[in-house]
């Protein structure tokens, strides 16, 4: 069996906003590590700090102190325009709002993140229909968002988000805005992803049912990593 090595070291990770006057704690010394090919759950009530932590790993905001190590990089010291290069070509992003484009066709809007790489359309058109595939919707592809159900919409979203191979999916809620069968539906491919295909996707979900797909669960209440119950949370 091969060694699972660390793909992300988080190391005494401060972060707070400031509203008014009043400088508000989020997230406090917060240091855990994740292995490569890991599907970690995110856990905790509203307002627990899970957001802003998915957000600091991915490289969207940075923290007031600490560090965050992916692949050996300390994120935390690049510049906005190194970073947002290594958020394009090493982070896939799934929301729970799908955030696609509604005049652009499924095939299109999985092409996005590939216009900002140095691929000609033929390599381009093969990553996409091999997104396609994974996701079972290559039947699809010229079909635009409003044609298309929640569940598919999220698929689709799920092919942008791996179409360009990235080292690590983020998932906020990705299934927060689907019926039942849907959020199984998508749950089963984030698996499978991360099973068959070795993806580490790091999910928050207060939904202890789309947890219990993920390998590994962690759970803030506060801004602090706590141990406890899930049951608390649902």
């Amino acid at each position: 069996m091969a060694k699972l090595e660390k793909i992300i070291e988080i190391e005494s990770l401060y972060k707070s906003f400031r509203k008014g006057n009043q400088i508000i704690p989020v997230l406090q010394n917060i240091s855990f590590d994740i292995m490569d090919g890991e599907f970690l759950a995110l856990m905790g009530p509203s307002g627990s700090g899970k957001s802003t932590l998915l957000n600091l790993i991915a490289g969207i905001d940075k923290p007031d102190s600490g560090s965050i190590f992916v692949q050996g990089i300390d994120i935390t010291n690049l510049d906005e325009r190194t970073l947002s290069r290594w958020r394009s070509e090493h982070v896939g992003f799934i929301f729970q709002f799908y955030n696609l484009i509604p005049v652009l066709t499924a095939f299109e809007n999985i092409e996005l993140p590939l216009l900002m790489m140095n691929l000609s359309a033929k390599d381009r058109k093969e990553h996409v229909d091999f997104a396609l595939s994974i996701v079972g919707l290559y039947d699809r592809k010229d079909h635009y968002p409003k044609q298309l159900s929640g569940g598919q919409q999220q698929r689709v979203a799920i092919a942008r988000a791996i179409v360009t191979d990235p080292s690590i999916i983020v998932a906020d809620e990705p299934t927060g805005d689907l019926d039942k069968k849907s959020a199984e539906d998508v749950l089963n491919l984030m698996s499978e992803l991360n099973q068959k295909f070795g993806k580490t996707i790091i999910m928050v979900t207060h939904d202890l049912r789309a947890a219990k797909y993920a390998k590994s669960m962690k759970y803030l209440d506060k801004g602090v990593l706590i141990n406890g119950s899930a049951e608390i949370f649902i």
